[in-house]
């Protein structure tokens, strides 16, 4: 039984991705895409269903595993844009720098300033990062990986809705600064929004969400003992 239900949560999983990825493609709204309600979907199920989510984390860990090979597997894309990184590195490692710096800052000041616990603290640190990136860096934060993935999502979610408002509102024209925004911010969401928006602005908002979450995994033992 113990086994079944294991796979069962598994396959669940694996099928409301693909649903909600074929729904969203045809929607295009913020609210359909997978990064917001696939979670949504799944903590309903479980409600529903009575699972206990350490349950339910236990039996999906082949998931949380495929993180390692995929935050490996970032450095092709890297690599196969490395003439744009020699083209515009100041522009770019500006806004790594800054990304990190207001991410990193924000969520640590406004949680202080919340009198938030400690673990909250330093779980919020990350957010602004893709999620293998963000999870690597937990340990070395201090930080809880559940709480982690959570902020991750939230963030990504925010960053997508209200971004292109945010570009609009400060009249940023230029798709380099456009595109490190949303990918510093607001990670692959934010990716897949400077994507729809247009095409250099999408490469460079991946090329400045792999490049800000290598630097937080190079940073984190450095952050969590500031912390």
């Amino acid at each position: 039984m113990f086994a079944l239900s294991s796979v069962l949560c598994l396959l669940v999983t694996l099928l409301l991705y693909v649903l909600v990825k074929y729904v969203h493609q045809r929607l295009k709204r913020w609210w359909s895409a997978p990064i917001f309600l696939v979670p949504v979907l799944l903590v309903s199920l479980l409600l529903l269903s009575g699972i206990p989510f350490s349950s339910y984390w236990q039996d999906t860990r082949y998931l949380t595993w495929l993180l390692g090979p995929a935050t490996v597997a970032f450095a092709v894309p890297i690599y196969q844009q490395r003439a744009l990184i020699r083209t515009n590195w100041i522009t770019l490692l500006a806004g790594v720098f800054t990304g990190i710096v207001i991410g990193v800052g924000s969520s640590v000041w406004l949680a202080h300033v919340f009198s938030l616990p400690e673990t909250v603290v330093r779980s919020l640190a990350p957010r602004s990062v893709s999620t293998p990136f963000a999870l690597a860096s937990a340990a070395h934060l201090g930080a809880n990986p559940q709480l982690v993935a959570i902020f991750v999502v939230i963030t990504g979610v925010v960053g997508m809705s209200l971004g292109e408002l945010l570009l609009l509102l400060f009249r940023v024209r230029s798709p380099l600064a456009r595109g490190a925004l949303f990918g510093a911010a607001a990670h692959g969401a934010g990716t897949a929004k400077a994507s729809e928006i247009g095409e250099e602005e999408g490469v460079v908002a991946s090329l400045t969400m792999m490049l800000c979450g290598v630097a937080m995994v190079l940073l984190a033992p450095l952050i969590g003992a500031l912390l």
